[in-house]
């Protein structure tokens, strides 16, 4: 018996009903809008128990089934050519493939950080599931849009898109319990956190799987890690004859798995230290597919949590509210945002104290997710004497490469300051004679994701950024080494997105595009949330007079539609005729004298008020929308 499952946690994400009319106009806009329709890759939304993906080359709306205990994915529309279809985890795995993607889609270089690369040479590794999860959380947006691969921004690297290169990280296991090896399949960031949970012989306990319900109401016995698991334990790279006796996960925030895979092919010295990971490693080929979004504070908390962005719910980097009224920024917060995550969930530090005891010492070093972390300094609990972490950051700050201000790229030096005072951490973590040695470390070096930014996801720059942080975690395993430590440890090696080429010379932002037109919208690129009205009619039943109810669609935290005063209603027979000129009062009803005579379809009403995109519809209920299977398809097709 399978069962269809839309949204997770109903709470106005996707189009509703009520947004067909801003809905239908934004997803036509940013496809044929002359000013983005050559930037704009994809626009997705929810709508109907059903997930869309529109682009100029097709269209398709797609389920998510339950069956057998899984979540499938079934197409029930498409036209023209699915703009998802190609899933290949394998595509684009080096710089070379790179060059020649970007030539076939005309765009030839022989510089990888001018390899802009056409959707239609790209690919969209698990993009059902990662769509779908997305709208499991109230905080997702009613669109999103997916810009070309290389058009998003000012800077010569980027990601946050759906496609392989953005959503593709390094991903290695080494140390005990690890079988060594090359693999090519094909995992993605929520199995790290269960498969380090089963390296450590942590028991399964009953909690919920990707589908959102626990082991017990499933009918099966505890097979999970954690509160919420959607990741799969990586057994094929686990030795269950050996165990580690801590952890110590190593992030170069934004490196991408096909530069990593160019400093490995020819031998590059920018990643000596690095490779006495890796040389011992279970590496994964093409890496590990990140959450969807592929950007930091929404990828660091799926990588420390095994759940997707819509079971976290930091679905963005910045979102809205809609209950509050609020737009919320965490990555622009900074400091202090372990609240955002979502009660449903559980961190692995969390997950160490509920196996191993509250005495069990976890520690974050400027990773963005740190609930639970004992040492966690952005969210100001620090461990260690401040005094030897001052003196210790002052000494790492010293071997920062001058390259980044000579170059103007101060952004750069700033994240390599920031790793300073990270290394100072991460030397007393494992060097405190008053506290014993992390059993969970997390580690970022942000220097890698400033720097592809900044100078491009490939090149000279970037290696500089690379070789700056692989010395400095050269230094942190030769103290391991020193405490006897190296040995027993329990490396993971990854990146929180991956990076592409951007063309900064078109200063693309399609997802800005719809305020620029007018649209009433909260924008947090790549996510769009549209400010509609929820409109009711109810023409009395002697056809004489009709009441017009005008309410925010979205709910309030009572779970209550506000009114909306002060609301203009044009209503007309035809468009040159004028029946009347209403407005709402506080709360947000009008009465209208109808025609008698005249039928209440052929009677149209236009709402209007400054805060909300405008609304049509007929004295009947029906409303007027444009259909974009028409305007981009020529087609016409009864749902």
């Amino acid at each position: 018996m399978e069962r269809i499952c839309g949204p997770e946690r109903p709470g106005g994400q996707g189009l509703d009903a009520q947004q067909e009319e801003s809905g239908n106009r934004a997803i036509v806009a940013l496809l044929t809008d002359p000013q983005v329709r050559e930037q704009t890759d994809l626009v997705i939304t929810c709508r109907d128990q059903a997930y869309e993906v529109w682009a100029r080359r097709g269209m398709i709306r797609f389920q998510r089934v339950l069956a057998e205990g899984r979540y499938h994915y079934r197409i029930v529309e498409q036209i023209g050519v699915n703009p998802i279809a190609d899933q290949r985890h394998t595509l684009l795995a080096t710089c070379a493939e790179e060059l020649q993607a970007a030539g076939t889609g005309g765009h030839r270089t022989a510089d990888a950080n001018q390899a802009f690369i056409e959707p239609e040479q790209a690919s969209y590794p698990h993009a059902y599931e990662r769509i779908a999860q997305l709208f499991d959380s109230p905080n997702a947006p009613d669109l999103v849009i997916n810009p070309k691969p290389y058009a998003f921004g000012l800077q010569l690297g980027q990601h946050g898109a759906l496609d392989v290169v953005q959503s593709r990280a390094p991903l290695a296991f080494a140390g005990p319990g690890v079988r060594p090896g090359l693999y090519e399949s094909a995992p993605r960031h929520v199995d790290i956190a269960p498969t380090i949970c089963r390296a450590l012989g942590f028991p399964a306990i009953d909690g919920a799987n990707e589908t959102g319900r626990t082991a017990a109401e499933r009918g099966v016995a505890p097979d999970v890690y954690l509160k919420r698991q959607d990741g799969n334990v990586l057994d094929e790279v686990l030795d269950p004859g050996q165990r580690p006796a801590r952890v110590y996960v190593v992030i170069f925030d934004g490196l991408s798995n096909s530069e990593l895979q160019h400093l490995l092919d020819t031998d590059d010295h920018a990643i000596t230290n690095l490779r006495r990971i890796l040389d011992r490693s279970a590496r994964f080929r093409y890496g590990s597919t990140v959450n969807f979004p592929s950007i930091t504070w929404p990828s660091h908390s799926t990588l420390l949590t095994g759940a997707w962005c819509g079971h976290h719910d930091i679905v963005n980097p910045s979102y809205y509210e809609r209950a509050t009224r609020r737009a919320l920024t965490p990555q622009g917060q900074g400091l202090q945002t372990e609240g955002y995550l979502g009660s449903g969930v559980e961190t692995l530090y969390e997950a160490f104290h509920r196996v191993l005891g509250p005495q069990a010492f976890t520690a974050n070093i400027h990773e963005p997710q740190g609930r639970g972390a004992d040492h966690a300094a952005l969210e100001r609990r620090i461990v260690g004497p401040r005094d030897r972490l001052k003196a210790l950051t002052a000494e790492f700050n010293e071997t920062i490469s001058p390259r980044y201000l000579a170059d103007g790229h101060e952004g750069v030096h700033r994240e390599a300051a920031l790793d300073a005072r990270g290394m100072a951490q991460a030397m007393v973590l494992f060097d405190n004679p008053a506290q014993a040695p992390p059993l969970l470390l997390v580690h970022e070096f942000s220097v890698t994701d400033g720097a592809g930014h900044d100078y491009g996801p490939h090149g000279a720059g970037l290696r500089t950024a690379v070789a700056q942080a692989d010395k400095w975690l050269g230094q942190v395993l030769d103290l391991l080494a020193a405490k006897d430590l190296l040995d027993s440890t329990l490396f993971v090696f990854t990146a929180d997105h991956g990076m592409a080429a951007q063309n900064a010379g078109l200063a693309a932002n399609p997802a800005r595009h719809l305020e620029r037109i007018g649209m009433k919208t909260i924008t947090g690129e790549p996510m769009v949330w549209l400010r509609d009205l929820a409109v009711e009619v109810e023409p009395a039943p002697d056809g004489r007079t009709a009441r017009i109810t005008v309410l925010d669609n979205d709910l309030d935290p009572a779970g209550e539609h506000p009114p909306v005063g002060g609301a203009e209603i044009l209503v007309h027979a035809h468009p040159e005729t004028l029946l009347a000129r209403l407005q709402t009062g506080p709360e947000g009803v009008a009465g209208l004298a109808t025609p008698a005579d005249v039928r209440p379809a052929a009677i149209v009403l236009s709402v209007r008020h400054p805060d909300f995109n405008p609304r049509h519809l007929r004295l009947d209920g029906s409303a007027l929308v444009i259909d974009p299977r028409r305007q981009l398809y020529e087609r016409e097709v009864a749902r």
